[in-house]
């Protein structure tokens, strides 16, 4: 009876299990419509202009832009966003993973600070002493507190400051894009210096732009904003992907409690019937002893 029991408890306790995952995967379902809508109403936009920006910055002299200055490059900034909090399967680990790689292979030999946008990859770094955060842009949790445009733009302002000034020859953003629920990708942008869209198709159509009001007007208005949306989309992008990833968690979850439990009844049902047939046979077995 012990053992029925245990199985008793274990099914009890699976089953409080399945009510977690399951009101969690409903959450994050919910959280992944708003989050959607947001990526997918702005992707469109900064696709654009960031093919725009591209064009743009390869008809500009290296003393008229200086986001587009290519340099040698000896220290970089990486942008890793990540999420606050678990329960999301692989979703902070591939992005540890993919700026490990990067240490380990395209920066082995640089000098290398990490701006973390979200707790846990915050906390993978935290003791590597790569972890570089100013003060005025918070926790690494404060910006999915408050997620906006403004507050991300603090971040995309840092980042061209310490460019334009030389403390980082490049800048690049490490987060998941937006696939679908199940799928997500672990991309590595890089935002600074700007990279040229040039192509053999483009290079005619390059020539043509017209620049209004000036271009001097662009390059301290126009392209900082793009910058600016570029950030963000990733940001957008990363968010999406995070509630994305934990829906399809919590739904893998649940399946995988659900047969666990399945099993297990069918063990205590099992249990149960063995238990039941020695008793019988116990009790015939007094019943003949006193007859003989």
């Amino acid at each position: 009876m012990a053992n029925l029991k245990e199985i008793k408890n274990r099914i009890t306790s699976i089953s409080s299990t399945m009510q977690i995952t399951q009101a969690m995967k409903l959450v994050s379902a919910a959280k992944l419509k708003r989050a959607l809508d947001a990526i997918t109403q702005l992707r469109p936009y900064a696709e654009k202009i960031q093919e725009i920006l591209g064009n743009v910055s390869a008809t500009l002299d290296l003393s008229e832009n200086g986001y587009a200055e290519q340099r040698e490059v000896e220290s970089v900034l990486i942008i890793g966003v990540s999420s606050n909090r678990g329960l999301c399967g692989g979703f902070n680990n591939n992005i540890t993973k993919k700026v490990n790689e990067l240490l380990a292979d395209d920066l082995k030999g640089k000098k290398v600070e990490i701006l973390s946008i979200g707790k846990k990859i915050n906390d993978s770094f935290k003791n590597s002493g790569l972890i570089n955060r100013p003060e005025h842009l918070g926790t690494a949790s404060s910006l999915f507190e408050d997620l906006s445009f403004e507050h991300t733009s603090e971040y995309a302002q840092y980042a061209m400051d310490s460019f334009i000034g030389g403390k980082y020859d490049q800048v690049i953003v490490v987060y998941n894009e937006f696939k679908n629920a199940a799928v997500q990708y672990v991309r590595d942008q890089q935002l600074l210096p700007i990279v040229s869209t040039e192509t053999e198709d483009s290079s005619s159509e390059i020539g043509d732009y017209i620049f209004e009001p000036s271009k001097e007007a662009i390059i301290s208005d126009i392209i900082p904003k793009s910058l600016k949306l570029q950030l963000y989309k990733a940001v957008l992008d990363s968010n999406a992907s995070e509630h994305g990833a934990r829906m399809t968690a919590m739904h893998k979850a649940t399946d995988n409690a659900s047969e666990l439990k399945r099993d297990l009844t069918l063990s205590y049902n099992k249990a149960r019937q063995a238990a039941i047939t020695n008793e019988i046979l116990e009790i015939v077995g007094g019943a003949e002893a006193l007859n003989g």
